[in-house]
Formats: C-alpha cells, structure tokens, sequence
C-alpha cells in the first residue's frame, strides 16, 4: 500500500518517525488528508467514510482510517466512540434547512440536455437548488446550443450553466462546447459534462439488481435496448417512460449516483452562484 503520509511529515525529525495516534472521528474535527493536503472539517461520518468542508465550503469525501494530519501531528482515524448524531440532509448530503423559503430565482440559470436529466437533478439537488434561487431548465437537445446562449446573453451577474451527455473528447458534444466557450458570453458561460450516453447511466447499476449497464450495439436506439436487455417492456414510448420512472425510483439519494455526475452538477451549481466580480 502507498504510503499516504508523503515525506514532509518527518522531514523534521531525521532520527526518530513520529508514531500515529488512533483518534475516534468526530463531526467538526477539523482534519488534514496528508496525500493532497486538503483541510476541512469533519461534517459527516457514514459507513467507514467522512465529508470533510473546506473553509469554502467545498466538500469530499474521505474514507475513515490512516494518512491524516492533526494539528500536523499523523493520526489514525477510527470509528466514532458513539453514533454520530443524526443530522437532516438533503438529499444531495447537504445540511438541510428546516422552514427554509426558496430563494427569488436569479438572473442565472442551469440548463440540461433532456426532461430525465432535469428530474434527476431536481429530484437530488432540488433542495439546494431553491435555497440557492437556481432555476434548471432543460434543452432537448444541444445542436443549437450556441445559439440558445447567444439568446440568454449570459454577462457579469447573469451566468449560464450547461449540463451535457456523454461529453468526451472528439465528439460532437465536445465541438459544441468548443464554439460556446469562443462565442458570445463564453466567458460567463461553463459547460460541463458527463460521459455517459444517456443520464440512466449515471444512476448505479447495483441499484437496480445488475453489475453493470448492458451494452447496446450500434445502430440501436440505446433506451430501448437497454430495456429489453434487462428484460422490461421496450417496444412503446410509454415502455421507456416507465423504465425511466423505475430507475429513478431506485435512487434515494447522491450515493446512489455516478460521482462523474455529481461533480458535475455541483460544479454548475458553484459557478452561477458566485456573485458578480468573483
């Protein structure tokens, strides 16, 4: 195994290595990841793995154990002496807000390639999205998204956010972001995406039964094959419709989606959110 304290650690000390201490996590220990050097406070502790926040607020996950620093001093994290105290959460993982009012929505906005897409994110980030005033908005397709942007007149204090399909290098989707970054209000403009070919894929195949999503041949329309492929009805539009409302049926929370999502999504939700001038 790597060893994930680095060499700084004892660079002070050429005669003796300093012993790890055992030190039961807690909720707002503020703690160091020795590999990367991130520092953040401990805001959530489940299944042998921590959230830590930044001074930023930026968020990640962490598993409990070896290669932490306290006050820069190796420790070795270990299970809580007691159950952490139970904490209402969203269901994307942040701290909920009881009585919270949704935010006025703001000039910025987020928008998506197609209706699932914007289901999933409102069905996760929901919550966070009206505290925020964020308004997600779906495209139905992104041929034309250089001139959808051109349209919005993205400028300081009036942000645009897109959220792309299977959004690799080469392809079409690629191309498409290249031209909206170079055109009109590229500057306040982000788009980001995924690599899946459809949203479904962002949803863990463990949750619905399968080590992994099948593969569909080429030339086939890919929702259809999948349905038939896991054995559900597939030859109406209403059969894939259903399909849909059962995978995400099957998603109760952020765990139960891809992180090349859910980084996605929060990245978005960061840049139309930060005020003018930032």
């Amino acid at each position: 195994m790597a060893d994930r304290y680095g060499t700084d650690v004892l660079a002070n000390n050429p005669h003796r290595k300093p012993r790890s201490t055992e030190c039961p996590v807690e909720l707002g220990m503020v703690v160091e990841d020795a590999a990367t050097g991130y520092v953040g406070a401990v805001v959530r502790i489940e299944y042998g793995r921590m959230e830590l926040e930044d001074r930023r607020g930026r968020r990640k996950p962490f598993p409990v154990g070896p290669g932490y620093l306290m006050d820069g001093k190796p420790v070795i994290l270990t299970a809580p002496r007691r159950p952490a105290p139970m904490t209402t959460r969203t269901a994307s993982g942040s701290v909920a807000v009881p009585g919270a009012r949704a935010k006025v929505a703001l000039q910025s906005r987020i928008y998506v390639e197609g209706r699932h897409d914007a289901e999933l994110v409102e069905q996760v980030w929901g919550d966070d999205l009206r505290i925020e005033g964020v308004v997600v908005e779906y495209l139905g397709g992104v041929d034309d998204l250089a001139a959808i942007v051109a349209e919005f007149e993205p400028g300081p204090g009036r942000r645009l956010g897109v959220l792309v399909d299977h959004l690799v290098a080469g392809s079409k989707e690629a191309r498409i972001a290249e031209a909206v970054r170079r055109g009109p209000g590229g500057e306040h403009t982000l788009v980001v995406g995924h690599p899946f070919i459809d949203i479904w894929q962002a949803v863990k195949p463990t949750r619905l039964g399968v080590p992994a999503w099948p593969v569909i041949p080429k030339g086939v329309d890919w929702k259809k094959g999948v349905c038939r492929s896991m054995g559900w009805p597939h030859s109406q539009q209403a059969d894939v419709a259903r399909a849909w409302q059962r995978i995400r049926g099957r998603v109760r929370d952020w765990n139960d989606l891809e992180p090349a999502l859910i980084g996605r999504v929060e990245e978005l939700i960061d840049f139309v959110t930060q005020p003018p001038g930032s």
